[in-house]
């Protein structure tokens, strides 16, 4: 059930065919030179990478938002580092050309310089990451990124409202609202920017700030909430599909409810299987050789009789 259809539904897969390649922190860098838009999703699964691949995603995000799409927390505080590895793991393996970002989640790199490095490494080498996402531009974030870039691990950052922040910030609630909030997150994105993102998500930020950061960074800004003025955008693929109703931001678009076609398919197959419709004999099942038939009926009787006497 779709609720928005685009004028012209081109096949990004099929556009893409012929010069696909993976994409990279370079990738990005000339987008935003060209002006060329940067789609990209949160994606948790190896399925569900597979299709976001083949339509011709730019970049899937691992996002601690798991935590609440998919394990079903209250917010994203909760999710583990083995959590998030076991995720990005499986859409790596399903991501042939889409960058994939892991989100590192909270206490997983603020505590220390060395713990970031082993945490961001393991999604490297074991998780099959490109790159990772960190939030915040504090001085000891700042550095974390300087460290991490400097190892060689791509960082993608994160402003505006950074849900690992959601008991400070007072909730889910718009960034940079006052002259000086406003200020703060320009400063920020610039430092960041220095420190060595090649990348920088822009979440819930008003819409004319995110084009005063956008036409001054370098790099690329990806928006959530900050309006169609960021280099590319990001929603949560359980959002975009209708999936996840716990919440319902102002900036999600659902582009079909899959939750009522879930539930229509599983009506279906009840149904099927109480009338005995499903399966059907002939085609959804297996059958036993004709000829050994007359055999298996003599020797029945016979088998459960051994066992009625033990």
């Amino acid at each position: 059930m779709s609720v928005h259809v685009q004028d012209n539904p081109e096949n990004r897969a099929e556009q893409h065919a012929v010069k696909r390649i993976k994409q990279s922190v370079a990738s990005f860098k000339r987008k935003k030179e060209k002006g060329e838009k940067i789609v990209t999703l949160t994606c948790y699964d190896y399925s569900t990478a597979r299709i976001l691949d083949d339509a011709g995603m730019d970049l899937l995000l691992v996002g601690d938002s798991l935590a609440m799409t998919v394990l079903g927390h209250p917010n994203t505080l909760s999710v583990t580092m083995d959590e998030m590895l076991h995720h990005v793991k499986a859409v790596s393996r399903g991501a042939h050309y889409a960058m994939v970002v892991a989100d590192m989640p909270f206490m997983s790199y603020q505590a220390d310089h060395m713990e970031a490095i082993r945490n961001a490494g393991r999604f490297i080498q074991e998780g099959g990451a490109q790159a990772v996402k960190l939030e915040g531009a504090s001085d000891r974030m700042v550095d974390v990124v300087r460290h991490l870039v400097e190892i060689g691990i791509p960082v993608m950052g994160h402003l505006g409202f950074t849900p690992q922040s959601v008991n400070t910030l007072g909730g889910f609630k718009v960034q940079g609202k006052t002259l000086e909030a406003a200020k703060k997150l320009i400063g920020d994105a610039l430092r960041l920017q220095e420190a060595g993102v090649f990348a920088l998500v822009l979440e819930m930020v008003p819409v004319e700030v995110a084009s005063l950061i956008t036409r001054r960074l370098r790099i690329p800004t990806i928006g959530i909430g900050a309006g169609n003025v960021c280099d590319g955008q990001i929603l949560v693929v359980d959002d975009l599909l209708g999936r996840y109703s716990d919440l319902s931001p102002r900036f999600v678009r659902r582009y079909m409810s899959s939750s009522t076609l879930i539930k229509e398919a599983v009506n279906a197959y009840a149904a099927d299987i109480e009338s005995g419709n499903f399966p059907n004999n002939d085609t959804e099942a297996f059958t036993f050789p004709d000829e050994l038939m007359p055999e298996l009926a003599a020797q029945f009787e016979k088998i459960f009789q051994q066992f009625d006497r033990k």
